[in-house]
């Protein structure tokens, strides 16, 4: 879904601005992040939905059930506000994983104009670790409505919700990926969730195209080259407002285990939304859908510790229980690595990291690594049981809270 690259993202202009003095105004223009006054907060509705009413659907164009390939093309503008990515994962059988972003726009910091970003993360089984941005000229960046092309200079991502092609160079590293989908392209309801009072809804919106496939990865490292393949992932994302704006921390996760396939989020609101929480689920088996109802899954976190680079809370262990009468699905993840940890303003020029620290921004980014385990229950007696390796990932944009909460 999201990934480590946000680091990189406190990128909104500041032309123009004299170093000192800096005035209130302008370090919440910047930033426009949720540590907001709480006057202010107190202010507003709190509210957050997962669109799924007949208005909804009819409005954007879009069936309840079938994704259509333009879902997956460009979805939002790039004017003020407005950003987009596309995302790719994969954990290889040689142990390697790589992940790849095409973004309008830096993502958390959207209020700039168009602004071509590329990612690449790469990690190896040796223990080497290259975390890529190339950032380019608005003029190289197209993409199609109709389905998902996206080109940024000689990069591309392509596909049409079953097979993609995606090709990026970075300094001296390339990747060159196909991707075949074996379980079909799903989305939460409308994939539309919306924070606020209806009529003035503020929007986050995801589609995962392939929740699980067939990745076949070339990867080049200089004049080291490697083949590999594994399972593959991509989804999409847009929105209307500033990330942190809306959310306060998620969980996310994504695996493959025997017959199963899982995608979970556990998402908690800003206070702005009165912290509200929203769980993403879908569970699938041999490539076809099983539960996605959210309204059935509940969500745990266990031995929560702060991490020591960036102060949040993390948990070792998260757990996703969906129950439908007498069948119950357990899926667990397991920390074994904490493979990339980010404050989201370390990258970010001086003035930048002063105006986080003088409004008390300090958002971070975790990826992990470790076990998921998938259980099944018919009337409490277990039934199966199958574990496997997996990726998944903590975003925190808010100031740490107690872990209870």
């Amino acid at each position: 879904m999201l990934n480590g690259n946000l680091q990189m993202s406190c990128s909104t202009k500041l032309s123009n601005t004299p170093f000192l003095p800096v005035t209130r105004y302008q370090l919440f223009k910047v930033f426009a992040v949720a540590s907001r006054p709480s006057f202010l907060m107190h202010r507003k509705q709190r509210h957050l939905r997962l669109a799924d009413r007949p208005a909804d659907y009819n409005r954007l164009g879009i069936s309840p059930v079938e994704v259509a390939e333009f879902e997956d093309g460009q979805r939002i503008g790039t004017e003020k506000g407005r950003y987009e990515w596309w995302y790719f994962d994969a954990h290889l059988d040689d142990g390697a994983t790589v992940v790849v972003v095409f973004y309008t726009k830096p993502n958390v910091s959207p209020n700039g104009p168009l602004a071509p970003r590329i990612t690449i993360n790469l990690t190896l089984p040796d223990g080497r670790t290259f975390v890529k941005f190339l950032d380019t000229k608005a003029e190289l960046f197209s993409a199609s409505k109709s389905g998902c092309d996206v080109r940024i200079g000689s990069n591309r991502f392509v596909g049409d919700l079953n097979r993609y092609h995606i090709t990026a160079t970075i300094e001296e590293i390339t990747v060159d990926i196909e991707l075949t989908g074996d379980v079909p392209a799903w989305r939460p309801k409308s994939g539309h969730l919306y924070f606020g009072t209806e009529g003035r809804e503020k929007l986050f919106a995801w589609l995962p195209a392939v929740p699980h496939g067939l990745a076949n990865v070339r990867y080049t490292i200089g004049a080291e080259e490697h083949r590999a393949s594994g399972s593959g992932y991509h989804d999409h994302n847009w929105g209307d407002v500033p990330m942190q704006t809306l959310m306060h921390n998620w969980y996310w996760a994504r695996g493959s285990v025997g017959p199963y396939t899982v995608i979970a989020s556990y998402i908690t609101a800003t206070e702005a939304y009165g912290y509200d929480t929203q769980i993403v689920y879908m569970l699938a088996r041999d490539g076809k859908i099983i539960a996605d109802d959210d309204t059935r899954v509940s969500f745990e976190r266990q031995r929560i510790a702060s991490d020591g680079k960036t102060g949040k809370p993390v948990a070792d262990v998260t757990r996703y229980t969906y129950q439908d009468a007498d069948t119950r699905y357990v899926v667990s993840f397991e920390r074994e690595e904490t493979i990339l940890q980010a404050i989201l303003t370390e990258r970010a020029p001086r003035l930048k990291r002063i105006i986080a620290q003088l409004i008390g921004f300090d958002g971070a980014y975790h990826r992990f690594t470790g076990k998921i385990t998938i259980e099944k229950f018919e009337r409490d007696v277990r039934v199966e049981r199958f574990e496997d390796r997996a990726i998944w990932e903590l975003m925190y944009f808010g100031k740490a809270r107690d872990p209870g909460d």
